[in-house]
């Protein structure tokens, strides 16, 4: 549980905003289950707020506050850790802080209690809990080699030494995690500040430990680029583990099996976007063929599926031919695979056919079926809420269904942690209720230091800040409802038309099909969210869906506008491509994807579904722009405004040293395409979807 990660000075900017106290007990309930007490919120206005300001006025601002954060394994929380850097050690350093509002105590007979007024039994020491906090991460750490400072203190600041005497008596328990601190000692306090952090920004520490509490993954296809060939970097933990544990009994049972029918094993693993459901997929997929098994991992995104074969080239155990589509399996292989794992399955096809085909090469049965069939144990991993196009038709009945049809009992898991938006779930239920989703009316958003939002004013600025942040390090794209016209590339030059207009300001979309060359030196669709030269295009939808950056800048268009305390959603046309300019005009501005359904019921949730993609695409920070004046104004008072020099956390906030490895990572990916491929980025050939050309 962790209810906010700020720096201190940032802090008491939410507070001065009257942002802190509701994010907090909105926090607090979706962790309890319950309201906020009256106590407990005055303890955060009075005792949190007030151990902010000390920091700031001894110009500690930069250290960070994890507030009533409570590690995985222990019952209680702490109040406050403090993090930032040792000054002189220059590692990690973490004061966790016990605040007390208690005016006085008194003696009991009680050993290790104390009588507090207003309270009717005996109180613990504070430096009890202390002591626990600090002993578990002093293990953690010994256990995963790190070498950090730890240390504990209570802050009582409504008391004074002599209102407390029972807890600074001679034969209590001294360390370094029974420190007390009253009001007439305040100075005393912030010279153990002084003494265990410099005056540096704490960010870079507050990473790592968000890490360590596994609030923190790395982005998936990072994670897949330093797997190393043996394991990934993300971390799987509770829900996902239970999965990964029950898949991976089913494929060793069933393939000791000798009757195929009672060895067959289907999984259906539902979650919202950021949930894990691709970590446990490429983890399954990895220690199955290490282990001389045939997996195969199969989508319906080409998008996807292009990023995952981008990094496989450089990867020791997995190969591309292990990567397929939907589609590639009419004709069940023989002998059956031993897994299939199907992402994104709500992707899922009624039949698996392509224009091109022969009517003897189409599917003759459901495409679930198909791939139900070609494996002993098949896993679908399903968002239902990033279905999109009018042919795709896979959700939960239609595979429980298919599950029946082959006498398989359907094994059914729900995942509901947050890995993606920086592990923040205040920012996925806020995106859910933003686009009536949920059904929950929105709400302000409050910053929770997890994941970042802002509303800029112009797309000239969204973009600004993404090539800014790309040039410092980050990874990150700027990406666009399908409320504008889509041209064909000029077909002698190649060159990618600038169709995406708003203003004075015009851009390209992501190029479509796989021609390795076009004229600006833009990469194929499938590559454009992982290869450099995809920076200055604006992605849609369909190149987005499955992949994520450190920031992601969202252009929402008219396809979607707010109108009179509702969501009102239109569909757009187009002219014809001009011969002379290359160009198709807007002639009625909407949504102007081809593909999405008639009906306006189910025309609205696909553009729901889409935005919901895009909003949920960054790992760190979304920026959004609406072209349309009414929306901006509701998003803009939603969000709230943002101050350059505050709350946005820019990549420089990683320490150097993270920022340079991100750097070496990037050459040794294209080291490892270029070994792989022999110096031409080839790509082995699979029957591709037709998706519009993604």
């Amino acid at each position: 549980m962790l209810l906010l990660q700020l720096s201190a000075q940032h802090l008491l900017r939410l507070h001065a905003g009257g942002r802190l106290l509701p994010h907090m007990a909105a926090r607090w309930f979706e962790f309890r289950k319950k309201e906020a007490s009256a106590g407990e919120q005055a303890a955060w206005k009075e005792s949190l707020v007030r151990l902010a300001e000390e920091l700031v006025d001894a110009g500690h601002g930069g250290v960070h506050m994890f507030v009533e954060c409570q590690p995985d394994g222990l019952d209680a929380a702490a109040d406050v850790i403090l993090v930032g850097t040792h000054p002189e050690t220059k590692r990690d350093s973490l004061l966790i802080v016990e605040l007390k509002r208690w005016d006085s105590v008194s003696a009991t007979d009680t050993p290790g209690k104390v009588g507090v007024l207003g309270f009717k039994k005996p109180k613990k020491h504070p430096s009890a809990q202390v002591r626990l906090l600090v002993d578990h991460f002093e293990a953690d750490s010994a256990a995963r080699g790190l070498t950090v400072s730890y240390a504990g203190l209570t802050y009582l600041h409504n008391a004074t030494d002599a209102s407390v005497a029972p807890l600074l008596a001679p034969g209590i328990q001294r360390g370094a995690h029974a420190l007390y601190f009253t009001d007439e000692t305040r100075e005393d306090l912030l010279e153990e500040v002084d003494d265990r952090f410099t005056r540096e920004s704490g960010a870079p520490a507050a990473e790592r430990l968000l890490r360590s509490l596994g609030l923190r993954n790395a982005p998936l296809l990072e994670a897949v680029a330093l797997s190393e060939g043996t394991d990934t970097t993300f971390t799987l933990r509770g829900e996902q583990r239970t999965v990964w544990r029950d898949v991976s009994r089913a494929v060793s049972r069933v393939g000791a099996s000798s009757e195929a029918a009672a060895g067959q094993a289907v999984f259906l693993v539902r979650g919202g976007a950021g949930t894990g459901k691709s970590a446990i997929g490429l983890q399954l997929l990895r220690h199955f063929t290490s282990l001389g098994l045939q997996a195969r991992y199969a989508t319906g995104s080409y998008a996807f599926d292009g990023s995952l074969r981008e990094l496989f080239r450089k990867d020791d155990v997995l190969s591309e031919d292990q990567l397929a589509y939907f589609l590639n399996f009419v004709e069940a292989p023989e002998p059956p695979l031993d897994l299939l794992i199907c992402d994104e399955a709500h992707r899922l096809r009624a039949r698996s056919e392509r224009q091109h085909w022969k009517a003897e090469q189409r599917g003759k049965q459901p495409q679930v079926d198909e791939l139900i069939q070609a494996a002993r144990v098949t896993i679908f991993l399903l968002d239902e809420n990033q279905s999109l196009r009018r042919d795709e038709v896979g959700n939960s009945a239609l595979i429980a269904d298919a599950a029946e049809r082959h006498g398989i009992v359907l094994d059914t898991y729900d995942l509901h942690t947050e890995f993606r938006c920086g592990g923040s779930d205040t920012y996925r239920n806020w995106v859910l209720d933003l686009l009536g989703i949920s059904g929950e009316a929105a709400k302000p958003w409050a910053p929770d230091g997890l994941m970042h939002v802002e509303v800029v004013d112009s797309p000239e600025e969204l973009e600004e800040i993404i090539l800014r942040e790309e040039h410092d390090g980050a990874t990150a794209r700027m990406v666009a409802g399908y409320a504008w016209p889509w041209s064909e590339p000029h077909p002698k030059t190649r060159t990618l038309h600038k169709d995406v207009r708003i203003g004075g300001w015009h851009r390209a979309w992501n190029a479509k099909g796989e021609l390795s060359k076009y004229a600006g030196g833009e990469p194929p669709a499938k590559y454009w969210g992982v290869r450099p030269q995809g920076i200055g295009q604006v992605g849609c939808v369909y190149t987005a869906q499955g992949l994520e950056w450190d920031w992601c800048g969202v252009l929402m268009g008219d396809d979607m506008v707010w109108r009179e305390g509702r969501w009102v959603f239109r569909k757009g046309s187009a002219t014809d491509q001009d011969k002379e300019t290359g160009l198709r005009e807007t002639k009625k501005r909407g949504s102007m994807d081809p593909r999405l359904p008639a009906d306006p019921t189910e025309f609205a949730r696909r553009v729901q579904n889409a935005y919901h993609v895009l909003l949920t695409r960054a790992s760190r920070a979304t920026v959004i722009h609406s072209t349309d004046g009414p929306t901006q104004a509701y998003l803009k008072d939603l969000v709230g405004s943002v101050d350059d020099q505050g709350l946005r956390p820019t990549v420089t906030a990683l320490s150097a040293e993270e920022r340079f490895q991100r750097v070496i990572r990037a050459h040794a990916a294209q080291r490892g395409r270029r070994a792989k491929t022999g110096g031409k980025g080839g790509a082995a050939h699979v029957d591709q979807p037709d998706l519009f050309g993604f």
